[in-house]
């Protein structure tokens, strides 16, 4: 297991869409934790509110552009006195545009911590809504994408498991610092 994230360091949380990822970030900021949104949800309200075309369905291609840029300067303003966690990073939107095929933009250097933490697929919580219009098979197409591209930018993965949120924050927390 890799050292515990400094202070500093931005703890991703990534994932299969639909698994929870963003309830698990709301629990560890109701504890306290300091916690970045995930930029992709954001670009998509923003969008819908504007009028905007740059969405994952019409427009992959503009859609990650933004989210890259958002993610990554999120990442880069983080607290540098303290750990963050955040709800997937660039390096999602990397994998991403390899499953498209779409040119890959370089990865600015960013404080993320070694450990990722991911949420599997978890077909009993996943759903659609006006920001998720993909279906679980495409979800989990992503999701196999995604794996090998954190461990080529050389992140060590632990896998959350499948049980409350509770339970979840405390699994995260333990392995913080061990």
């Amino acid at each position: 297991m890799p050292d515990a994230p400094r202070p500093g360091e931005v703890v991703v949380i990534t994932g299969c869409s639909g698994g929870g990822k963003s309830t698990l970030l709301a629990a560890l900021a109701a504890r306290g934790h300091p916690t970045l949104p995930e930029a992709g949800r954001r670009i998509v309200r923003r969008e819908q509110a504007t009028g905007g075309t740059a969405l994952p369905w019409s427009d992959p291609a503009g859609f990650a552009a933004k989210t890259f840029a958002l993610a990554a300067g999120d990442i880069l303003r983080a607290a540098s006195d303290c750990v963050t966690f955040v709800d997937r990073s660039p390096i999602d939107t990397i994998a991403a545009l390899t499953v498209l095929g779409l040119p890959l933009p370089d990865l600015p250097a960013l404080p993320l911590a070694r450990r990722v933490f991911v949420a599997p697929p978890w077909p009993d919580i996943f759903t659609r809504d006006a920001e998720r219009q993909h279906d679980l098979d495409r979800a989990i197409r992503e999701y196999d994408a995604l794996l090998p591209i954190y461990r080529q930018h050389g992140h060590d993965l632990v896998f959350l498991p499948k049980t409350t949120v509770a339970d979840r924050v405390a699994f995260v927390e333990q392995r913080l610092t061990h």
